[in-house]
C-alpha cells in the first residue's frame, strides 16, 4: 500500500497529466503486480461527471416522481453543446421553487438548449462486412421458419453498429463517452456504448455471421483501452474507468484467430493481454489462502477502485446506502456495489452475506469461481499466443501459472459432495494477510457460475470429473422449462431466479459439448433447444431480442433489478447464432413452447 503522502502525490499527478496517468496506471508486463492498484486507491472523478451527477439528481427531483421509468444513466450520458462553465452557469441561473426544485418546463428547456441527446455522440455506421445472407451461413438450419428468423437476428448487427463521433475526439471534455478509433457493436437500449464482457458473445455471433472485420475492430478498441488505462474498462465511458468486467479479451482474440488465422492480430494483442493479466493479479484483486493441507494458493476477486455512488446510478446507490451512518461503512458498501458491477452480476444474492438484504452486499469478500476460471482461460490463451508467435519462454511461464491456478481452483472451490465449484467467502474484504481455508466458507448455494470451470480445457478434458459435473448439473435444479436459471433464489434482483442470461447458457452448454461425452452433448442440446425456443417466441410476440429471459415461462423475457428490461440485444443475438451453428435445426422440428 502507498504511504499517504505518496497517494496524495499520485492523485495530483493523475489529475495533472493524461500522459503521466498512463505511465502510473499501466502495470508492467513482467508478471509482477503493480502497486499502483492498491486497496486504498480511488479513481478521481472529473468536473464534468460531478456536474452531470448534480444534473441527474436535479432531474430526479423534478421528473422522478412523475416520469415513468426514470433512468439516471441518461443524464450522465448527455453530451454538452457548450463549455462546462457556460453550462454550469446556466444551470445555476435556473428558477427554483421554495423547495429548491426546478420547474419541469424550465429544466426541459435547459436540457434541450445545453445538451445533445444521450447517445448522439455515437453515429450509425453500417458494417462494411455485413451482407444480408453470408455464404455458408447456418447450413444446418434446415427449417425455413427458423432460418428466416436467424437471418433477421443476423441483420440486427446493422442496428447495433456504431462509430464514436469525431466530436468526442475533438472536444473530449464535453463527453463522458470515450474516443475509440474503430466501429463498435453496442448491446442495445440504454447501453449506448461498447461493453467489455458483452463483446465476447457479440463476437461469437459476428463470427457466425462471417463479420470478421467488425469482430477485429471491437478487439482493437478494447486493446486501446488497456494501452490507455492498464485494463479493459467495464464500458467506454468516463464513469467506468474505476472498474473492469469479467476478463474475456483473450478469449475474443482466440476465437477470431481460430476463425481467421490472423497471426498479426495475436502479435498486436499479446502485450496488452500481458498488461491485463498484471492488472487482475495486482494487489487489489489478489488473495492468498492456505488450504487444508497447508499449501498456499493465490486467487483473485473483483475489486472496484471506487468508494462513492456509481455516477450512472447516484440516486439508487445513495438510497441503498442510506441505512449506513458510519462513513467508512458507507464507502465500503459503495465499493462492493461497484465491484458487483465489475463482476457483471449486478445484482445477485451471490454477493450478499445475508440474502436477500441488499445492504449486506459484500462482493470484495468473495473469491468467485467464474472469475478464476476466466483467468485460467486467459493464462492458457496467453501461453498459446506466445507459442504461435515464437515466444517460448512466455508460453512455458504461462503454462506453469495456469497449472498453479488449476490446482488452486480444485483446492479452494471444488466441493466433492456437491460435485460443483463453490464461491469462497473471506472473513473480511481485507486481503493483506493470508487466510486459512475453512469448509464453512464455501458458499453452498447453487448458482450457474458453479459450473463455469467446465468451460475450461483442464476440466472439460478430464472425463471422470466432467461426468460428475454433468450429473450434478442435471440434479442442481437450475435447468428449467426455458433454459438455465441464474440461481435458485427469487430475490427480485436480476441475476437471480427466475432469470436466465445468454452468457451463462452459452458457457455451460459449450462446456458440456467440449467434454466429448455423449450424455453431456445430449443435455447441452436440450438446453440450447429450450433457449432458442424461448428467444424465438419472445421475438415473435414483441418484435425484438431481449437482454434476459424468464426461464420458468417459455417466451417470456426477464425482469427485476435496477432498470427496465432492455432490448437489442448484443449477447442474446450472439448466443442464439452460436447455438444454431453448433446444433442446427432440422426441417421437421417444430419451434414452439
Amino acid at each position: 500500500m502507498l504511504p499517504t503522502h505518496k497517494l496524495h502525490t499520485f492523485t495530483l499527478l493523475l489529475l495533472l497529466s493524461p500522459f503521466l496517468s498512463l505511465l502510473l496506471l499501466t502495470p508492467t508486463v513482467t508478471g509482477s503486480s503493480s502497486s499502483m492498484f492498491s486497496s486504498s486507491f480511488v479513481t478521481p472523478s472529473t468536473p464534468l461527471l460531478s456536474f452531470l451527477e448534480l444534473l441527474q439528481q436535479t432531474a430526479f427531483q423534478t421528473f422522478g416522481s412523475s416520469a415513468k421509468n426514470f433512468d439516471p444513466k441518461t443524464y450522465v450520458d448527455l453530451p454538452l453543446k457548450f463549455t462546462l462553465s457556460e453550462t454550469q452557469q446556466a444551470f445555476q441561473n435556473l428558477p427554483r421553487a421554495s423547495s429548491g426544485d426546478v420547474p419541469v418546463e424550465d429544466l426541459n428547456r435547459y436540457i434541450e438548449t445545453y445538451f445533445e441527446g444521450a447517445g448522439d455522440d455515437l453515429v450509425y455506421l453500417e458494417p462494411e462486412d455485413f451482407v444480408p445472407e453470408p455464404e455458408g451461413f447456418l447450413e444446418n438450419v434446415k427449417n425455413a421458419e427458423v432460418r428466416a428468423w436467424a437471418l433477421e437476428v443476423h441483420s440486427l448487427w446493422k442496428n447495433l453498429s456504431r462509430k464514436v463521433s469525431n466530436a468526442v475526439e475533438r472536444d473530449p471534455q464535453l463527453h463522458t463517452l470515450l474516443p475509440l478509433q474503430y466501429n463498435v457493436v453496442i448491446p442495445g437500449s440504454r447501453f449506448r456504448e461498447v461493453y467489455y464482457w458483452d463483446s465476447y458473445w457479440v463476437i461469437r455471433g459476428l463470427l457466425v455471421s462471417k463479420m470478421y472485420k467488425t469482430a477485429t475492430a471491437i478487439v482493437t478498441n478494447l486493446v486501446s483501452l488497456i494501452e490507455e488505462y492498464g485494463f479493459v474498462l467495464n464500458g467506454a465511458r468516463a464513469y467506468y474507468t474505476n472498474r473492469s468486467q469479467p476478463p474475456l479479451l483473450s478469449a475474443m482474440v482466440y476465437e477470431i484467430y481460430n476463425s481467421t488465422g490472423d497471426i498479426e492480430l495475436v502479435r498486436r494483442c499479446l502485450p496488452a493481454l500481458l498488461k491485463e493479466h498484471d492488472f487482475w493479479n495486482s494487489e487489489i484483486h489478489k488473495v492468498t489462502i492456505s488450504d487444508a493441507q497447508g499449501c498456499y494458493h493465490t486467487l483473485n476477486r473483483y475489486y472496484a477502485m471506487w468508494n462513492k455512488p456509481r455516477p450512472e446510478s447516484v440516486i439508487t446507490d445513495k438510497e441503498s446506502a442510506s441505512k449506513f451512518l458510519n462513513v467508512s461503512e458507507k464507502q465500503q458498501f459503495y465499493r462492493d456495489l461497484a465491484s458487483a458491477a465489475e463482476s457483471g452480476w449486478d445484482f445477485s444474492t451471490r454477493w450478499m452475506r445475508d440474502p436477500p438484504d441488499f445492504t449486506t452486499l459484500a462482493t470484495t469478500s468473495v473469491i468467485p469461481v467464474d472469475l478464476n476460471a476466466f483467468l485460467l482461460g486467459m493464462e492458457l490463451n496467453i501461453a498459446f499466443f506466445a507459442k504461435v508467435t515464437g515466444d517460448n519462454s512466455t508460453a512455458e511461464h504461462f503454462l506453469e501459472i495456469s497449472d498453479v491456478r488449476k490446482k488452486a481452483l480444485n483446492s479452494i472451490f471444488w466441493n466433492a459432495n456437491m460435485k460443483q465449484w463453490l464461491d469462497y467467502w473471506l472473513s473480511s474484504s481485507t486481503s493483506e494477510e493470508t487466510q486459512v481455508w475453512e469448509a464453512l466458507h464455501q458458499k453452498q448455494n447453487v448458482f450457474a457460475s458453479n459450473f463455469v470451470p467446465l468451460w475450461m480445457k483442464p476440466f472439460y478434458s478430464d472425463t471422470s470429473l466432467a461426468g460428475s459435473v454433468v450429473e450434478s448439473l442435471k440434479t442442481s435444479g437450475l435447468i428449467r422449462a426455458a433454459g438455465i436459471a441464474t440461481s435458485l433464489t427469487d430475490s427480485g434482483q436480476q441475476w437471480d431466479f427466475p432469470n436466465g442470461w445468454a452468457p451463462l447458457q452459452h458457457m455451460l452448454v459449450e462446456g458440456l459439448v467440449k467434454t466429448g461425452l455423449k450424455e453431456a452433448r445430449s443435455l447441452a442440446e436440450e438446453i440450447a433447444i429450450k433457449w432458442i425456443t424461448t428467444n424465438y417466441i419472445a421475438y415473435k410476440k414483441t418484435g425484438v431480442m431481449h437482454e434476459k429471459f424468464d426461464v420458468e415461462h417459455c417466451g417470456e423475457f426477464g425482469g427485476g433489478g435496477e432498470y427496465m428490461p432492455q432490448t437489442g440485444f448484443g449477447w442474446s443475438n450472439g448466443v442464439l447464432l452460436a447455438f444454431l451453428e453448433e446444433f442446427g435445426w432440422p426441417e421437421d422440428r417444430n419451434i414452439s413452447c
